[in-house]
């Protein structure tokens, strides 16, 4: 394959980008003692290898699109055709280790206050279920952004991940797509014990570690090579936006970045309508980040997305990861998440559990 002027090679992209940012945000399992006298990087210095781990992110994207473009929508794909499974995680906690993040105890971060006056915002996507069911996968959206280089971020539950893992290997070979923590089971962090709140996370992150590497070997064997798999999940979603001061504790100690958004895209209902679209598109401002589904929960949300996308790139706006934009400028925080206003949430606690892990 003949290579651009700002190509990347697989080997440049390992060796250069992703292995900086992955230095600096990780370190495997030390000592307490050890990791004290480990110091963090600089908030600079990690923006700096975030910035240059996605400008490659997204030349290798573009080099190789053709080779990882997902498979179109499958039965196995829809809501419910998996039978559940509700046994435990059978990686209960990861191999590697965030450095501690103080930032996470004052607050989830809602949107970023930029520091240029550049049009851009992030587009999340959470995929979730409950203890109780199975729910699906949107391929045809996910092969939409890869064919139209929309980078992403995508919130994982890890019983999700265990039931789709085959999709989920196929999106971790293509690094326009960020992957964060979205919990194990859709938990509702406001209600949980810390006990419960850690295993949710640390759980997740185990499952997610084996599917990295089961990704990486299959790559080995493949046309592609060496791949520039995420090393490890860096940010968190709280399920329904709920948390409490404990929770932004636990996650300060374990390293995550609580993200939650500033606009709604899908919600209950239809979705896909012309007037939510330019709803949704007339709420973004610079450093806004969106919230849609990826697992065929609302209706919809594929054709909503791309109302919203080709809306917002008429006005002049452009799509990053939650990484990238929080490398751009200052996150705007507050100390409880919720939907649109603060207390709209709140009504959940009583539909899915105790412990918000099914009815």
């Amino acid at each position: 394959m003949q290579r651009g002027p700002y190509s990347f090679s697989r080997r440049h992209f390992i060796r250069s980008a992703l292995c900086c940012a992955s230095a600096l945000s990780l370190t495997p399992f030390f000592s307490g003692t050890s990791l004290a006298r480990e110091s963090a990087a600089s908030a600079s210095e990690q923006h700096s290898a975030d910035l240059a781990e996605f400008a490659a992110r997204l030349a290798y994207h573009a080099e190789n699109k053709n080779e990882l473009r997902l498979v179109p929508l499958q039965a196995r794909d829809r809501r419910g055709s998996i039978p559940n499974n509700n046994r435990p995680a059978q990686k209960r906690s990861p191999d590697t280790k965030l450095h501690p993040n103080p930032e996470a105890e004052k607050g989830v971060i809602r949107r970023v206050s930029l520091s240029s006056d550049e049009k851009v915002c992030a587009l999340t996507f959470d995929f979730c279920e409950l203890a109780t069911l199975t729910t699906g996968f949107d391929a045809d959206m996910v092969i939409w952004m890869q064919d139209n280089n929309i980078p992403a971020t995508f919130f994982m539950g890890g019983k999700w991940m265990r039931t789709h893992d085959r999709r989920v290997r196929e999106v971790l070979r293509d690094p326009l797509f960020e992957i964060g923590n979205h919990a194990w089971t859709h938990a509702n962090f406001a209600l949980l014990s810390r006990e419960a709140m850690q295993e949710q996370i640390l759980d997740t992150a185990g499952q997610y570690e084996l599917l990295r590497d089961q990704a990486g070997k299959e790559a080995s064997r493949s046309a592609l090579g060496d791949l520039p798999i995420q090393q490890s999940m860096r940010l968190f979603r709280f399920p329904y936006g709920r948390c409490n001061k404990e929770a932004l504790e636990l996650l300060a100690e374990l390293g995550f970045e609580p993200v939650q958004w500033d606009v709604v895209g899908d919600s209950g209902g239809n979705n896909g309508t012309l007037e939510r679209g330019k709803k949704i598109a007339d709420k973004v401002t610079p450093g806004s980040i969106v919230l849609f589904h990826g697992n065929l929960v609302p209706k919809g949300t594929f054709q909503l997305l791309r109302y919203v996308t080709g809306i917002l790139q008429r006005r002049g706006y452009r799509f990053v990861t939650v990484s990238e934009l929080l490398a751009m400028g200052r996150p705007e925080r507050t100390q409880d998440g919720y939907f649109e206003k603060p207390g709209d949430n709140l009504s959940l606690d009583n539909r899915f559990g105790h412990d918000g892990t099914g009815k």
